[in-house]
């Protein structure tokens, strides 16, 4: 385990101690440590949070830390990256029912959902938004899809999106 590891093995400790390890607490403490308002976090920002918390680092580390989480290179990290630095490691018995549930809707068997496979497994009909005129079906499925695809939102969800 390097220093990063460590880092975030403290951070999630840390988080839940103070009853943040959901999804919901995580985005409200990135929220808090987002001072600019950018709706990312710089490695200042970073920092600031961590020394919150007790985890003093220098600016050469907590530079290390949002290069190591930064998955796009914008050189900030957005809420998905954050999220996904921190959420503990899922269970292998989570695992197997998050596969089997993308395994339903991936209706061709190809690795990837899209709208199209949504069709036969999901009716937007039914959404309020769909009844009111304000949306087309279509419409519908494509938010749908939109909860589960990457901040790209290219409209094809692999299992590791899901």
């Amino acid at each position: 385990m390097d220093a990063v590891d460590a880092t975030v093995e403290k951070l999630r400790a840390q988080c839940l101690s103070r009853g943040a390890l959901g999804i919901q607490g995580l985005a409200r403490f990135f929220r808090r440590l987002d001072r600019d308002r950018s709706r990312t976090l710089d490695s200042g920002e970073l920092q600031r949070g961590l020394a919150e918390l007790g985890l003093v680092l220098d600016a050469a580390e907590a530079e290390g830390v949002c290069r190591r989480w930064d998955r796009d290179g914008s050189g900030t990290l957005d809420l998905e990256e954050f999220l996904r630095a921190l959420r503990p490691p899922m269970s292998p018995a989570r695992e197997a029912v998050i596969a089997a549930a993308f395994a339903k809707l991936d209706r061709s068997g190809d690795g990837v959902v899209t709208v199209d496979d949504l069709r036969g497994v999901y009716s937007g009909r039914a959404h309020p938004k769909v009844r009111s005129g304000e949306w087309t079906e279509e419409e519908a499925l494509r938010r749908f899809l939109d909860n589960f695809d990457s901040s790209k939102k290219d409209g094809q969800v692999t299992l590791a999106e899901f």
